[in-house]
C-alpha cells in the first residue's frame, strides 16, 4: 500500500499544530481545559505523535514511488512550526508561573527589607550596608559611585563583614543628593589594591510587579530589582 501521503499523518500534523497554538489551559476540541501543566503535556504528546508518524512515513515509503521533495519540505515545515510553538508555549508557561506564583510569594515581602548587591536608593535617610568579609588585604575602603559610575565618596571601613549605616555624608561634609548609588569595597595590602568586591545594601519593599521573566521588587524611592537578585529578607528596622 502506498503510504507516501497517509491522511492520518496529515491530520495528525494539523492537529498537533492547532494544539500547539492553542492558549495554555484552554480546552482542546471535544475536551475540557485542565490547566497549564496538562496543556503542556498534551502539546508534547501530540508533538511526539507527529514525529513518530513522520518518521514511520519516511521509513515505509514505497521505494518505487518515494515522497516528492515538495511534499517532504511541507512535512518538515510543519514539523518546525510545531516544534517552535511548543518551545514558545513552554516559555510562556514559565513566565506565567513566575508572574503568578512568584508574585504571590513576593507579596509577603512588602514592608520588609531585602538585601541586594546592586544599586541602592538613597532617599536622605541612612542606608543599611551589609558587606561580606574581606577575602584579602589589611586595609579597606568603601567606594560610593552614582548611577553614571562616577565616584562620589570614599571612606575607610572594616573588613570583618560587620553591617553599618551609611548616612550619605561625604568627606567634604556635604550630603549626597537623593538618587541611586552603588557600593564597593576596595582592599589594599602595602598600599597596593589587591581586591574589589561589591557591597550589598538593604532596601524596603513597597511594591511587587510582574517583570518580563520574573517578578520585580519596587523599593522605597522607586528603585526596581529582580527577585533573583535578593540574597536575604528581614523585618524592617
Amino acid at each position: 500500500m502506498d503510504i507516501t501521503q497517509p491522511p492520518a499523518a496529515t491530520r495528525a500534523a494539523a492537529a498537533a499544530q492547532k494544539q500547539a497554538v492553542a492558549p495554555q489551559g484552554a480546552a482542546a476540541p471535544g475536551g475540557t481545559g485542565t490547566g497549564t501543566g496538562t496543556g503542556k503535556a498534551a502539546i508534547s504528546s501530540d508533538f511526539q505523535t507527529f514525529l513518530t508518524l513522520l518518521t514511520t512515513q519516511i521509513t515505509n515509503q514505497d521505494p518505487m514511488n518515494p515522497m516528492k521533495a515538495e511534499e517532504f519540505a511541507v512535512q518538515l515545515a510543519t514539523f518546525s512550526s510545531v516544534e517552535q510553538q511548543v518551545k514558545t508555549n513552554d516559555l510562556l508557561s514559565r513566565m506565567a508561573g513566575g508572574g503568578a506564583g512568584g508574585l504571590s510569594a513576593a507579596t509577603g515581602w512588602i514592608g520588609r527589607e531585602v538585601r541586594t548587591s546592586g544599586a541602592v536608593q538613597f532617599t536622605g535617610a541612612p542606608v543599611s550596608i551589609d558587606p561580606d568579609p574581606a577575602m584579602a588585604g589589611g586595609a579597606h575602603q568603601l567606594v560610593v559611585t552614582d548611577r553614571n559610575g562616577v565616584e562620589v565618596d570614599r571612606r575607610a571601613m572594616g573588613g570583618d563583614g560587620a553591617a553599618f549605616l551609611y548616612d550619605g555624608r561625604t568627606a567634604s561634609g556635604a550630603t549626597l543628593p537623593r538618587g541611586t548609588y552603588s557600593f564597593a569595597m576596595e582592599s589594599f595590602e602595602g598600599g597596593a589594591l589587591v581586591a574589589t568586591a561589591p557591597v550589598a545594601g538593604y532596601g524596603r519593599v513597597v511594591e511587587v510587579r510582574s517583570g518580563a521573566a520574573e517578578p520585580e521588587l519596587v523599593l522605597a524611592g522607586g528603585l526596581r530589582v529582580p527577585m533573583s537578585d535578593v540574597t536575604a529578607v528581614r523585618e524592617a528596622g
